[in-house]
């Protein structure tokens, strides 16, 4: 199993952290992992995006030019990176702020209302936990207690007293995605 991902949207949105979490998640279960973050100088509101790549084989490069998923938080990254997912692949989105859906009909394409769930649990900061929740519900590719050891690891100790809301973020993400549509 190998899973190609790129994560992207505007800084300050989690981008990066939850690429990291992947791929400390990854390490967890003994896995091949890379973490590639790209942003600009302007970080916060400037775009970020990171690849992530899971993989129970050796990686050889962690340039991707395609990918097998792509989670997309903005219409600038919705843009750049939508013909980027390889057909077949999967494209999830949170639909806030974006103005062009995704139209392409040979991938599978899901939503989760990630920015209104956080809202709603009283922490906007949760958002990108939302959308990881989403995502390994569609793509269950390292396993929740992982995840939760990943959470351990690249949230420094000061701010280990919102893992449990963290996990709440993550299982709201679990139960909240909606296949737009699906290839059969």
């Amino acid at each position: 199993m190998t899973e190609e991902l790129i994560i992207a949207g505007f800084g300050g949105q989690g981008v990066l952290s939850m690429g990291k979490i992947l791929a400390y998640s990854g390490i967890m279960q003994n896995q091949e992992v890379s973490w590639m973050p790209s942003y600009g100088p302007e970080m916060r509101g400037g775009t970020a995006n990171v690849t992530v790549i899971v993989s129970d084989e050796r990686i050889s490069s962690p340039i991707l030019t395609i990918f097998d998923s792509a989670i997309i938080l903005n219409q600038q990254s919705m843009d750049k990176f939508e013909a980027g997912v390889r057909p077949g692949g999967t494209l999830l989105y949170d639909p806030n702020g974006i103005t062009r859906h995704p139209k392409r009909k040979d991938i599978n394409i899901y939503q989760v209302e990630a920015a209104r769930l956080a809202s709603e649990m009283g922490n906007t900061k949760i958002f990108n936990m939302v959308v990881l929740g989403a995502y390994l519900k569609i793509k269950p590719v390292v396993k929740m207690e992982n995840v939760i050891l990943g959470l351990k690891k690249s949230l420094p100790e000061r701010y280990h007293k919102l893992i449990p809301l963290n996990e709440d973020a993550i299982n709201a993400g679990l139960k909240n995605v909606v296949a737009v549509q699906e290839l059969h």
